[in-house]
């Protein structure tokens, strides 16, 4: 099976990471992992006052330390993951990296609040769920 997993460094990913720890069909060799990140692009007059460099030197840093706890966790459960960050809205950028990676389950965090708060705020797990035809297995 090839797995999505979504991650952002939050309380929520490491929940989904001792999850799929218990459940030895989600977390296992036979199986193929993508390490998802995605950084929210940073304003237009900031990126241009620091310059391309600087600021792809920062999604990258910035990413590194949000997917480096995860592949330690896949490496001590004897799998080496691919890692992969984008730049954009996480829910979208989600949904378009499962879909076009042809994977057969996205797995991910979720905060789990109420429904009146997604209407207001909205989620990343609201919007990967209305963007994706990838099954998705939210861990709360």
């Amino acid at each position: 099976m090839k797995i999505l997993l979504a991650v952002d460094g939050s309380a929520f990913s490491k929940r989904m990471l001792a999850y799929l720890s218990t459940h030895e069909s989600l977390l296992s060799s036979t199986n193929s992992y993508i390490v998802f990140t995605v950084q929210p692009a940073l304003p237009p007059r900031a990126r241009a006052a620091l310059g391309k460099g600087i600021v792809e030197t920062y999604y990258a840093e910035e990413s590194e330390k949000i997917v480096a706890p995860v592949t330690k966790f896949l490496l001590r459960h004897g799998i080496d993951a691919k890692t992969v960050w984008k730049v954009g809205p996480a829910g979208a950028s989600i949904a378009k990296a499962a879909s076009e990676g042809k994977f057969d389950l996205i797995v991910m965090g979720s905060h789990g609040h109420g429904s009146v708060i997604n209407m207001v705020m909205g989620s990343v797990a609201t919007q990967v769920l209305a963007h994706c035809k990838v099954p998705v297995l939210l861990v709360r």
